[in-house]
Parts: C-alpha cells; structure tokens; sequence
C-alpha cells in the first residue's frame, strides 16, 4: 500500500496483515498472530509519544490518554483514513455483511499491519509510521481522553442521578451498511439523539452531545 509509505523486502507479511479468518487456508494464514503483535508495539509507542508529549502528567492522566489513542475505534478510524477497508482479503460472507467497513475487523487489521512493518523493518520504521499516521491525535487526545458515555455517566452521578439510558430508536439501511439512530436519556429528563453505522458509535455520539448540552446550560 502506497499510503502506508513503507517497501515491503518480505511482500508476504503485507498479504498476510490483510488477510482476514474468513478467507484464510492452511497455505495463507490468516492476520490473528501479527494483530496480536501488532497491538502490543503499538501500545509501546503511544506510552512513549504520550511521555514525551506531557512530561508533568501523573500516570491517572496518562492512562486515560493512553487508552484513547490504542482503542479499537480510534484504530478503525486511522485505518479508513488509509483505505486499508478497500484491500482487505476477505471471505465471500464477510464481504456480503460489509466486512470492509466493520470497525473491529479494521482496526484488527490496522494492528496486523503495524506488526508486518515491524517484523520487516524493526521497531524504528514501525514507530515512525504509528507517529505519522496518528498525526495531531497525540497532542489532542487530552481534549477526548475519556470516552463520552463513561464522562456522561460520571456527570449524571456527581449529581445524585441514576447512569443514563441508550435507546435505539431505529435500524435502517442494508444489512452490509446498517444506520442506527439512539438516543441517549437521563432520569431528569434530558436527551439527545445521534446517528451512526455502528450502534456503540451512535451511542457515544448522542452522550456527547448531551454531555456537551448539559455542561452548556450549567456555564
């Protein structure tokens, strides 16, 4: 892949980055090991970026940080900002339900992939890649470092409320390209509605904007 900015000396480790559980044979394995890998060198540089980024943060601001930036949505995220989706190697099935745009299996993938520059090249070239491809996400992610239903949540009980309520108010689209509609509720009865192709995501999405409504009229 051209957008990865890397020359692959061993091709293989790429195709096999890209090769889902679905497709996969005894003579083309699939990309579960090198995600496993590929997790573990990921979780080492963001530690060390975050480091050097805030050298007077407490580990209890840290961890959050840390969290947000290896989560599997963020990995999705970075992986459908490359188009790693369009050259996934996938089963007939997996293609049928819209595999290419499911987000664990990007984010698996994207993971797998940072284990095959490593496994090519070593730890620098892997390194220089997580940085590039996650660009501002490490100087921001202070801003974003909890995701927004655990915020929501910890807003609702500081002040004597019950954790709020996601309601899925509708399902549309193709199974392959879902469109989930939730709503998010507190027992005080406020809500906001948010939509997205993966009901967690439209789940975060309505908390923060509630989250972003409540702590508005509180200013």
């Amino acid at each position: 892949m051209a957008r990865l900015g890397h020359n692959f000396s061993k091709p293989d480790l790429l195709a096999r980055a890209l090769t889902h559980a679905s497709i996969s044979t005894r003579t083309r394995p699939d990309n579960q090991r090198l995600e496993f890998l590929g997790d573990r060198v990921l979780g080492l540089v963001m530690a060390e970026a975050l480091l050097s980024a805030d050298r007077g943060a407490s580990e209890g601001q840290l961890a959050p940080r840390f969290n947000a930036l290896v989560r599997k949505e963020t990995c999705a995220d970075v992986a459908r900002q490359i188009g790693l989706g369009d050259v996934l190697k996938l089963g007939r099935s997996e293609m049928m339900t819209g595999g290419r745009r499911k987000e664990a299996l990007l984010g698996d993938a994207l993971e797998a992939v940072i284990a095959a520059v490593y496994l090519d090249a070593g730890f620098e070239p892997a390194r220089d890649l997580i940085l590039r491809l996650w660009g501002g996400r490490v100087g921001g992610v202070a801003l974003d470092a909890r995701d927004a239903k655990t915020s929501l949540q910890e807003w609702a009980q500081a002040r004597g409320l019950p954790p709020p309520d996601y309601v899925e108010i509708s399902r549309d689209g193709p199974d392959h390209a879902p469109v989930f509609v939730i709503e998010a509720r507190l027992a005080s009865g406020q809500v906001e509605r948010a939509s997205a192709g993966a009901k967690r995501q439209a789940e975060q999405a309505a908390a923060k904007a509630l989250l972003t409504r409540m702590e508005s009229s509180n200013d």
